[in-house]
């Protein structure tokens, strides 16, 4: 299982629509292509959302980002996170 961070910033109509069940939507598309969500925060300022998901790869990461912001309004920029000792590990 890989660790991704999912980006989001709202359109003015995601803003709108913004509920509960939107929410637990996104968590079920998330199961739903083998993953799990960890956190999930509302920020202010570029970024509104700051997601912590956990999916076996990149093609389930990708497919959630897309799949996500089609269905949501909300741009998505998703990317790969490493805890920083495996990290150092990889380049130290």
């Amino acid at each position: 299982m890989a660790t991704f961070v999912m980006l989001g910033k709202y359109s003015p109509e995601a803003l709108r629509q913004i509920s509960a069940e939107r929410t637990e939507k996104f968590v079920k598309t998330i199961a739903e292509l083998g993953g799990s969500v960890r956190a999930m925060f509302a920020t202010l300022g570029e970024v509104d959302l700051v997601l912590i998901v956990d999916l076996p790869g990149i093609e389930q990461a990708a497919k959630a980002s897309v799949v996500v912001s089609k269905d949501t309004g909300i741009h998505f920029s998703t990317h790969p996170a490493i805890a920083v000792k495996d990290f150092d590990q990889l380049v130290g």
